[in-house]
């Protein structure tokens, strides 16, 4: 195996760094809510901290799940690709990045406010853990869903250094979304892997109940993101546009889970990365509309 010529960027390539758009407007619309409460203004530098730690501990959690799952990769046909198998990233590439993203998190985290680099520990821990759940328990989605449900919190606390005042109310519902949303999608990308992780002892959902049963389980978990979705609309006393973009949600939720079915997956991927990347910035784009119509000025 030859090692690429070109480490960074296949390192980018490995954790897939586009993928951020997933989980950051949750954090944005949460930092953007707590300035909202606490001044009607935007502040910019804490909201440009925010971006640099939610991409280093995001960046950090692909490159982590990669080393941990490196084996368990190259035993499944669909992953056996995946750079750090074929020998395109090294190890030692990997893990340096890993540590250089980890870092810029922690810097990011110790500008922003004391209490974030207290709690950092916290938010990193379950990106660690989940790469490993799926040795030992049957839920490694709800791990995810965990460690994507802490940025809106940690955004909150970024701009308010507080986690009690102003009550955290939208944060909490944003992370409820957030978590739920992305744990919902991750059990229908699981799906494609049943039987490569039954065979291989990779615990999971879809593996453990089957095909059928994961993607209820992903709808169900859809209908929270959206009663969470509703759920910060009433906190914040939210404007027409928000409603807008929670409907503009059911339906793209709508078309995802019409288009992935029992007897045919092979529009998953247009369901998780297509759907799911609109989605997010759906919901930043109208939530930003809402927020401007309810005063918070630039």
């Amino acid at each position: 195996m030859q090692t690429s010529s070109r480490p960074v960027r296949s390192f980018l390539k490995l954790v897939t760094i586009e993928h951020s758009v997933f989980a950051l407007p949750f954090a944005l619309l949460a930092a953007l809510s707590a300035m909202d409460a606490i001044g009607d203004r935007v502040l910019w530098p804490d909201l440009s901290l925010i971006v640099v730690a939610m991409v280093g501990a995001r960046t950090f959690a692909m490159a982590a799940n990669r080393i941990i799952d490196r084996r368990i990769d190259a035993a499944n046909p669909r992953t056996a690709g995946r750079e750090l198998v074929t020998g395109a990233v090294s190890l030692r590439t990997a893990a340096i990045g890993a540590g250089v993203s980890v870092a810029v998190f922690l810097v990011a985290a110790a500008a922003l406010d004391p209490l974030c680099l207290a709690l950092a520990p916290i938010a990193v821990a379950p990106l660690v853990i989940y790469p490993y759940g799926k040795r030992f328990t049957d839920l490694p989605h709800v791990i995810l869903g965990v460690a994507q449900a802490v940025a809106p919190i940690g955004a909150w606390v970024a701009v308010t250094g507080s986690l009690s005042r102003p009550a955290p109310g939208p944060a909490l519902w944003l992370a409820l979304a957030v978590g739920t949303w992305i744990g919902g999608f991750d059990l229908i990308y699981a799906s494609q892997d049943i039987e490569s992780d039954r065979r291989n002892g990779v615990r999971s959902i879809p593996a453990r109940f089957g095909l059928r049963a994961s993607l209820l389980a992903s709808r169900a978990a859809h209908v929270v993101t959206i009663a969470a979705l509703i759920g910060y609309g009433i906190a914040v006393s939210a404007s027409p546009w928000w409603w807008v973009g929670v409907a503009a949600t059911a339906g793209a939720f709508t078309y995802e889970h019409s288009i992935v079915r029992p007897d045919d997956l092979s529009r998953v991927n247009r369901a998780f990365f297509t759907v799911n990347g609109a989605v997010g910035l759906v919901l930043m784009v109208f939530g930003v509309l809402d927020l401007a119509a309810r005063g918070l000025a630039a």
